[in-house]
């Protein structure tokens, strides 16, 4: 495959060093005891940066095509990016979120809210880009978290209504945002852009759907608003720049949201958003089986998450080929590729696996990829 999605991809956030955990920790302190500011801080800017390059050769060695920065300039998968915005703060909140693993350990979540009109003042993954590029002949693959991060979490209390009276101003600055993000990294040529969304999946799961119908939404409705956003985003993006949306059920340090198969979004947002591909999660019973695959249009691809990010035990090559063989009964197995089902590292503190886990897993999908595609 000559342009992405490649048939071995990652979905971006990597584990970081032990050296970059500890020294963005100092700054930030207790991350769940007060609410502090996550943009990026200057003085991590060297160490940062020596990291970047280590995690870069990593996925080289692995055998990728594909490549990130980890996100190691980032806080988290989202908040850094929308707290770049003007009119954006962070709080903690009523969020709809709530993180646990399979013996029901829970999380609290900060929320973002729109305080004041948002506005774009300068490039917010174009740095990062720029130094990605300059350290790999691969391709590099900018992530930014899809519009809805502003919305779904909170509903319509977390957008402030002096601000934006009517929700369509709302959605109309954030398409007019993130379509100048994508046009500049285009300008400086980043062909590859992923979006990043937890809310198609999350209101797969009937618990979300009931939150959302206590707040007074409709949560089919909703669905069909994100995907329009998105497709508004996309329309017209720079000849030859692959689009991809990622879609998971939460990753925070090894625990999760929700769970529930993809049936009660698959017709609209496979069928009706316009991106090239579709990372989807399935590394786990909670996602549910491969039938929503069938509404996968000929034109796209789906890169199946059968490797979790969430355990360290190595996915033996047999098992993922047999799962990319019952994925193939639902869509044709040249619509489909590899990756793990999240990223290692949501948040900068990572998911409960060592360096040496990841640099595995990844080396499997490459392997994998190549045993079953070539």
């Amino acid at each position: 495959m000559a342009k992405p999605p490649f048939r071995a991809e990652h979905v971006g956030s990597l584990l970081r060093p032990e050296n970059l955990i500890a020294a963005r920790a100092e700054l930030e302190g207790d991350q769940y005891s007060e609410v502090r500011d996550p943009r990026s801080f200057e003085q991590l800017r060297a160490v940062e940066d020596a990291a970047i390059v280590d995690v870069i050769r990593l996925q080289e060695e692995a055998g990728l095509q594909v490549i990130t920065d980890g996100e190691f300039r980032r806080r988290s998968w989202y908040q850094d990016f929308v707290l770049e915005l003007e009119g954006t703060a962070i709080r903690f909140g009523d969020s709809i979120l709530g993180f646990k693993d399979e013996q029901g350990k829970t999380l609290p979540s900060h929320l973002v809210v729109v305080e004041g009109k948002l506005r774009r003042t300068h490039g917010i993954t174009t740095d990062a880009f720029k130094f990605i590029r300059k350290h790999t002949d691969r391709t590099p693959k900018m992530t930014m978290p899809a519009p809805s991060m502003l919305h779904f979490l909170g509903g319509r209390p977390s957008v402030d209504a002096g601000a934006y009276p009517d929700l369509d101003a709302f959605w109309d600055d954030l398409v007019a945002i993130y379509r100048a993000e994508i046009a500049e990294l285009a300008d400086l040529g980043c062909t590859y852009v992923q979006l990043d969304d937890v809310t198609f999946a999350l209101i797969c799961d009937p618990k979300y759907q009931a939150a959302v119908r206590e707040r007074g939404e409709d949560p089919d409705a909703l669905v069909r608003t994100y995907a329009e956003v998105i497709n508004r985003i996309v329309a017209d993006r720079p000849a030859g720049m692959t689009i991809g949306l990622h879609t998971c059920r939460g990753n925070n340090r090894g625990l999760w949201m929700a769970e529930g198969g993809y049936a009660f979004v698959a017709e609209t947002v496979l069928k009706s958003i316009d991106v090239d591909a579709f990372f989807l999660e399935y590394d786990s019973d909670r996602a549910g089986d491969f039938a929503p695959l069938e509404h996968l249009p000929a034109d796209k691809k789906a890169v199946l998450g059968l490797v979790t990010t969430k355990k360290p035990a190595l996915e033996s090559a047999d098992t993922l080929k047999r799962r990319i063989e019952e994925a193939a009964g639902f869509a044709p197995l040249d619509n489909l590729c590899l990756s793990p089902q999240c990223g290692f590292a949501s948040n900068f503190m990572g998911n409960p696996v060592t360096v040496a886990d990841e640099r595995a897993k990844l080396a499997r999908i490459v392997e994998v990829s190549r045993a079953v595609w070539s």
